[in-house]
């Protein structure tokens, strides 16, 4: 999941769309995107679990 979004900033650096932006401001939607699937992640696995007994 991390790679994903690691990927995503670097297509976002190579077609110039984050490339105006600051870095530290890139690195912390890059920081809050990361969190963000985390908990996504955590929240579906945890869902799952409980259906499933």
């Amino acid at each position: 999941m991390l790679f994903l979004v690691a990927a995503l900033l670097l297509l976002g650096f190579a077609l110039g769309t984050v490339a105006h932006a600051p870095l530290s401001f890139t690195l912390v939607a890059a920081a809050v995107i990361s969190v963000w699937l985390i908990v996504f992640a955590v929240r579906e696995r945890h869902t799952r679990r409980r259906h499933q007994v």
